[in-house]
């Protein structure tokens, strides 16, 4: 297979699930799990710079992107429920142990697996993926206000983050320059945002991201107890993911490392071959 990409779709259980892989089937592998409003072509840029050395695999969350994207009658959407699909994928697509990158929502859901499967997951990269209560920023105070009364009013409120505006904000802020973010990723979020039923869903999973906040205990005393290889690369400037998220990691895991970017959230539009080279240096010690 080389470095080319393949994309290719797996039936999980009734549900179809959409990844790109490149890399070896042999080599070592790695798990590459997107976050909100994205999907996997969030990696279209990092993929390249790792399958030389890696086998890199980057699904579609259920929900998100080419994956299927079932009714709320039919699916629930939570992140446990997610993570069950992405933990039974991995076993579909004969993943044994590997190391896993996650991002935004990727991280709730890739540490589920890691406390699931703590001999399976060799190492954790977290860009911008948060286990800790002083990495929310104040972005997260509408939301928090759903939580705490998930009232039709504190739901609709949310709508604003779901508009086309807001998603290239999303990957703008924080940036030195605007003009050097393609509009490849954003236009690409918008568009399956825009689908008939993806707004209620997304307004599902922000309250159900309560969950992963009270998870944050459980998370951590896994850091404690299974110290993994783990690094963290983060984009400084990140509106709602704050770098006091990215030091915490260091004080659960002696194993922790941590670099910051001066970049957003969407740190790999702009950083993809810093956090690449990041990367290698970092799997480049551990043995998988």
């Amino acid at each position: 297979m080389g470095n080319a990409v393949t994309y290719r779709s797996v039936d999980v259980d009734g549900l179809n699930v959409f990844y790109r892989e490149a890399g070896a089937k042999d080599a070592r592998a790695v798990l590459l799990l997107h976050g909100f409003p994205s999907a996997g072509h969030m990696f279209r840029d990092l993929i390249p710079l790792l399958a030389d050395q890696y086998r890199v695999i980057a699904p579609d969350l259920t929900g998100f992107g080419q994956s299927d994207m079932p009714s709320r009658d039919e699916f629930d959407y939570t992140f446990d429920n997610i993570a069950k699909v992405i933990d039974r994928f991995t076993e579909v697509i004969g993943l044994q142990r590997f190391a896993v990158y996650v991002f935004d929502y990727g991280a709730p859901t890739g540490l589920r697996l890691a406390v699931a499967h703590p001999e399976r997951i060799v190492a954790i990269i977290s860009q911008n993926g948060n286990a800790y209560d002083e990495g929310l920023s104040d972005g997260w105070t509408p939301i928090r206000a759903y939580w705490e009364d998930p009232s039709e009013a504190n739901r609709e409120a949310l709508r604003a983050f779901l508009a086309p505006e807001t998603t290239i904000w999303q990957y703008t802020h924080g940036t030195a320059d605007a003009a050097s973010v393609s509009p490849d990723g954003y236009t690409l979020d918008n568009y399956y945002l825009a689908r008939p039923g993806a707004d209620d869903i997304q307004l599902d999973l922000f309250g159900d991201y309560k969950s992963n906040v009270a998870l944050y205990p459980a998370f951590q005393e896994y850091f404690r107890t299974h110290t993994p290889p783990f690094l963290a690369v983060w984009g400084r400037n990140d509106p709602f993911f704050l770098p006091e998220g990215a030091q915490a990691f260091t004080r659960d895991n002696p194993n922790a490392e941590v670099q910051l970017f001066d970049t957003g959230h969407f740190a790999l539009e702009t950083h993809a071959d810093e956090i690449a080279e990041a990367i290698r240096g970092f799997l480049g010690k551990i043995e998988f």
